[in-house]
């Protein structure tokens, strides 16, 4: 169990590991909404303009990957750096229609695998860091753009909490 308490991360200067410690939690929420799922109930769509409940998981990793890049190599993706996350940054008809047919283990592992990289970057940086503004973007600071992750992931968690709940009893005879 992760407690209540949003405080310094070891490893982290303070600043960083309250945000470490945030991203921490935010993950642990997103992840015990999904527990269980089968493939067909992760490509479940609830109506035709719908994202699925794994489209959203990938969308999550793929938002957090843009970041990484605009904050930690310093400048905007451009949609070849991100070609392979795209659908899943997009979501739309191309997230509805690629991302399809993926086991809990397969979010699991993206999700974890760019949080590693994310974790490990934050370890390289300080609290000035976090505050300073970003080259690519000088209207944002770097504390901001993290705090965005933070916020989409809550959005798309309540959005998976909803269609989880809505789930036909049995998804794979569903118009998915």
């Amino acid at each position: 169990m992760i407690p209540n308490i949003i405080a310094p991360t070891p490893g982290y200067t303070p600043g960083l590991g309250r945000l470490v410690c945030m991203l921490t939690h935010v993950r642990h929420t997103l992840l015990s909404a999904v527990g269980g799922l089968s493939p067909a109930e992760f490509d479940h769509l609830h109506d035709p303009e719908s994202n699925s409940i794994g489209a959203l998981l990938a969308h999550a990793a793929a938002v957090e990957h843009w970041f990484q890049i605009l904050t930690f190599e310093g400048y905007e993706p451009s949609d070849d750096d991100i070609a392979d996350r795209l659908p899943a940054l997009d979501l739309g008809e191309r997230g509805r229609r690629e991302i399809r047919g993926r086991e809990l283990l397969f979010y699991l592992d993206e999700l974890s695998r760019t949080r590693q990289t994310t974790l490990a970057s934050l370890a390289k940086q300080d609290d000035q860091w976090l505050e300073s503004k970003l080259a690519a973007k000088p209207d944002w600071n770097a504390h901001w753009a993290w705090f965005h992750v933070i916020e989409d992931e809550i959005g798309h968690c309540a959005q998976i909490r909803w269609l989880r709940a809505r789930l036909p009893q049995n998804p794979g005879a569903s118009a998915s």
